[in-house]
């Protein structure tokens, strides 16, 4: 508040010491002015990014909502397959198989959408996979990793290794794709390096592609029901 004239002091060294006060004053409030200025940007950009953030929660859950209607039809046409009286029947073996692959699609699904949303509740231990009968003929294939730069010359010590089955088929013989991909570390040198997984047709599926062309052809081009192939 300005003061009247009348209230001014008449002494030069009280008007100079009231004049210093006033700057000071108005210095502390342009600063408070300017933090809240830069308060009110962050709390922008922070909305901006919730948006964002909404956009994308929206996209996924989307996304994950028509992957498990597609796999529920999918249940609902197996159902159909294994207990329909005019339809190709599966074997127990192929509905099991099947139905086992469809739950883990769901799971992932249900899982993708957990992430997205941030949820703190305890994750659902994956079920583990059945192993293939140990009399099928193993393939190794070992996918060894490029030799990062930097690291030429150097001795690489293995320290471990991702292992994952895939069932295969060549003309009446079935075998296991067993794909390798070595982790390594150099000494004196920080990191862990590995080959990246190579694309499969169906991702994170266990039969190959020759194994998918196989029933495909059998079943389409030779007229084979599905239960004369799993020899139900």
């Amino acid at each position: 508040m300005t003061r009247p004239v009348s209230q001014l002091p008449d002494d030069i060294d009280a008007l100079k010491a009231m004049i210093a006060a006033m700057a000071e004053q108005r210095l502390q409030l342009e600063v408070r002015n300017g933090e809240l200025e830069t308060r009110n940007d962050e709390l922008e950009a922070r909305n901006s990014d919730l948006a964002a953030s909404n956009t994308h929660l929206e996209a996924v859950n989307k996304t994950a909502a028509q992957r498990i209607a597609r796999l529920t039809e999918i249940l609902k046409e197996l159902r159909r397959a294994r207990y329909g009286r005019r339809s190709e029947r599966l074997s127990e073996d192929q509905f099991a198989f099947v139905f086992e692959e469809i739950q883990i699609g769901i799971a992932a699904a249900e899982a993708e959408l957990a992430k997205a949303g941030g949820a703190d509740k305890a994750k659902r231990a994956p079920r583990p996979r059945k192993g293939f009968a140990e009399h099928l003929e193993r393939i190794d294939v070992v996918i060894e990793p490029e030799t990062p730069q930097g690291c030429e010359g150097l001795d690489k010590v293995l320290i471990g290794e991702d292992v994952s089955e895939r069932l295969d088929v060549i003309p009446a013989q079935f075998r296991v794709i067993v794909t390798r991909r070595p982790k390594y570390a150099y000494k004196g040198f920080d990191g862990v390096f590995q080959a990246p997984a190579p694309a499969h047709l169906i991702e994170g599926g266990i039969p190959t592609e020759a194994l998918l062309a196989h029933i495909a052809v059998a079943k389409y081009a030779d007229g084979l029901p599905l239960y004369r192939q799993g020899g139900g």
